[in-house]
């Protein structure tokens, strides 16, 4: 049976995303086991898609449900709507892809949402009490990304006092499971958030009753992120993984083991966060613990700043395509 012009618009819209997604978010995945010689880009990039096919399959559709169902009222918000605040965050992920600036897409995705419901529907179509659980996890989390790397790499180093210089052996090759853990929690995180816009919008569709996730779904979504994952992000590889300093094999096994830690424990009890912020959080908390001059602290204030911004510009851009399109007359 076809699925009406509009529905197909949004799903293929959310894809878009989530592809853009995976290709950006790669580089926060592989980074540092480039950076560190763990691995050659190939290989890091193929292991990290794969796993991140298989996150959402494994660990359930908990975020998918905050996503999808605790931001905005399913009965108030149109498709029309879903389609704008998807267009705002895939602009927003565009820009800061060319710049390489190491932005975050669920932070896009959260504006794109909110500008799109508010100039369409008012106030009354956001969940503010979702709303206000989402933005409390995607701005905490950086912070204990940066807490947890900074303890961890000094229990690294004082459970490695007596060890020889063979022990970097020990950190390459761990960074196999420390890398397989993050690109895990990445597919379980990322890939839930479109797998929360797509069952949304069959709801308002009248596809389906109530938020119960169709397979095919979940199935779509990790395939697309795996695939955007496939083909990285080079500008931002280079962004996170030799800015802000040298990163050895011991920084990226404890940056990694943190994010994954993060992340992972987030999708559990339903939180989205930002895979960038976490990995870009944890990388800067393990290299100020060997020495807080050793981070470049410039380019960490850019990405801070650009943190800063992609909730509000992305809510801009998907309140003005909104306007115009009811400015003009124009129906989707």
């Amino acid at each position: 049976m076809l699925i009406p012009f509009s529905l197909a618009l949004v799903i293929i819209l959310a894809l878009v995303f989530e592809f853009i997604n995976g290709m950006r978010d790669s580089s926060n995945i592989v980074a540092t086991m480039i950076s560190s010689r763990a691995f050659r880009p190939q290989t890091a990039l193929g292991l990290t898609a794969v796993a991140e096919f298989f996150g959402p399959l494994l660990f359930g559709v908990t975020v998918a449900k905050t996503i999808g169902s605790d931001i905005v009222a399913s009965e108030v918000i149109s498709l029309q709507a879903l389609t704008v605040g998807l267009v705002g965050a895939i602009l927003w992920n565009l820009i800061t892809w060319y710049f390489g600036i190491p932005s975050s897409s669920s932070h896009a995705l959260i504006g794109g949402l909110i500008g799109a419901a508010v100039i369409s529907s008012g106030w009354g179509a956001v969940k503010l009490a979702g709303l206000t659980k989402v933005l409390l996890a995607l701005f905490i989390s950086p912070l204990i990304g940066f807490v947890i790397g900074f303890f961890l790499l000094k229990v690294v180093y004082l459970l490695s006092v007596e060890a020889t210089p063979h022990i970097n052996t020990f950190f390459k090759n761990s960074q196999f499971f420390t890398a397989v853990t993050l690109a895990f929690s990445h597919g379980t995180n990322d890939a839930q958030k479109t797998i929360g816009i797509i069952t949304l919008s069959l709801i308002i569709s009248g596809e389906l009753s109530d938020f119960s996730v169709p397979f095919w779904v979940v199935l779509v979504s990790a395939g697309t992120m795996a695939a955007g994952t496939a083909l990285g992000g080079w500008r931002l590889i280079r962004t996170l993984g030799g800015k802000f300093y040298k990163i050895r094999p011991v920084h990226s096994f404890a940056s990694q083991l943190t994010s994954g830690f993060v992340i992972l424990g987030a999708s559990f009890i339903g939180l989205p966060v930002s895979t960038t912020q976490v990995v870009s959080s944890s990388i800067i908390g393990v290299g100020a613990s060997e020495r807080f001059g050793k981070v470049r602290w410039g380019v960490a204030g850019d990405i801070l700043t650009a943190w800063i911004v992609t909730i509000p510009v992305s809510a801009l851009f998907s309140a003005g395509i909104y306007w115009l399109l009811v400015f003009f007359n124009i129906s989707l």
